[in-house]
């Protein structure tokens, strides 16, 4: 993967390229280490005669525009899924999941950074920068095919609009996953204009809310209906609305219900379930980063964009071992994370 990742540094430096991303997958190996500590312990443990220091590293990956880390992101996986491309057991077609997931959160001084901090989920007074992600779910193996930052001033049609432009070129796309961050009838008329599906759930507004009291009242546990979507002047979206019970509902009003919207029918919502792959798919991501107390924008996308390709890559080996071992694939991987970046460590000259 690591050819598809460049530095513009002169020629004739002391310390090999390869080498910066050899720190960078050692931070990756680790939780929550920095690259000052990680560059000393990286000193130690690494076969090479010269490596990094955290201050000289850092600087480089800062050196780096958004677009150069997307563009090498994508070359990268491009090489992924080519070589998973000869396995007849990875899916290069089907369902993709989208969503937004937050940086750790920071305080204090936001000079410079007001268009890309975002803000938490949390009423407080921490900040966070947002990286949207788009990946392979249901069947697939789990690989993020794309990663982008969250900026203010950005429709979510635009950023949708994005990420599929990206993800159409890698696989073929059938059914698009959101959660209800984009649940606008701009996004879900350019994905039916696309010729492609969609399941988002809905934010419940007052008419949605008297609906799911009368099922509730009815005692019902689903019910369909079609609904027009204004897009401006004299045009409609057409979606379906889907109700559905929660299973072991805790409230005892509407909350019970889920709302979902789709353009094909019911078939497709029980799909919506491989969304909780990308959940868990985020937590096991961020403990490939590495840590910082920097503010930079573009470090921090760095170290994201990179744990998303730690993480594809020990999903891409362990359906590679699946199939070496027992002919098929499942989801659930059989080994570990730390056992693939074991492999990596190796392949890359670290240790």
């Amino acid at each position: 993967m690591f050819p598809a990742f460049s530095l513009e540094r002169s020629e004739g430096c002391e310390i090999p390229e390869n080498a910066y991303w050899g720190l960078q997958t050692y931070l990756g190996l680790r939780e929550n280490l920095a690259a000052n500590e990680g560059a000393w312990s990286f000193i130690h443990e690494s076969t090479r005669d010269r490596t990094p220091l955290g201050h000289g590293h850092r600087d480089q990956i800062r050196d780096l525009s958004i677009e150069q880390i997307r563009e090498m992101y994508r070359q990268g996986v491009r090489q992924l899924t080519d070589e998973l491309a000869e396995t007849e057991e990875f899916f290069r077609a089907g369902i993709v999941a989208i969503d937004i997931t937050e940086d750790d959160p920071f305080t204090g001084d936001r000079t410079g950074h007001e268009d890309e901090i975002i803000g938490t989920k949390e009423k407080n007074d921490e900040y966070a920068y947002q990286w949207t992600t788009v990946q392979l779910v249901g069947n697939a193996v789990p690989l993020v095919l794309d990663a982008r930052p969250v900026r203010k001033g950005e429709s979510r049609k635009e950023i949708v609009e994005d990420l599929l432009d990206s993800v159409e070129e890698l696989v073929h796309v059938d059914n698009v996953l959101m959660d209800r961050e984009f649940d606008s009838q701009h996004v879900l008329e350019m994905i039916s204009q696309r010729g492609l599906s969609y399941v988002v759930p809905k934010r419940m507004q007052t008419s949605e809310k008297a609906q799911a009291k009368r099922l509730l009242q009815r005692d019902q546990e689903r019910y369909e209906t079609d609904r027009k979507l204004h897009l401006g002047k004299n045009e409609w979206h057409e979606t379906t609305l889907i109700y559905r019970q929660k299973e072991n509902p805790e409230h005892d009003d509407h909350r019970q219900y889920s709302v979902f919207m789709t353009n094909r029918r019911t078939g497709h919502l029980t799909e919506y379930g491989y969304r909780w792959e990308i959940e868990s798919g985020y937590r096991s991501i961020k403990r490939f980063m590495a840590a910082t107390t920097s503010k930079d924008f573009g470090l921090r996308f760095f170290y994201f964009a990179f744990a998303c390709l730690l993480y594809s890559i020990w999903r891409a080996v362990d359906l590679l071992v699946q199939v070496e071992l027992t002919g098929e694939y499942k989801r659930s991987p059989v080994i570990t994370a730390d056992n693939t970046l074991t492999l990596l460590k190796k392949e890359t000259g670290i240790g």
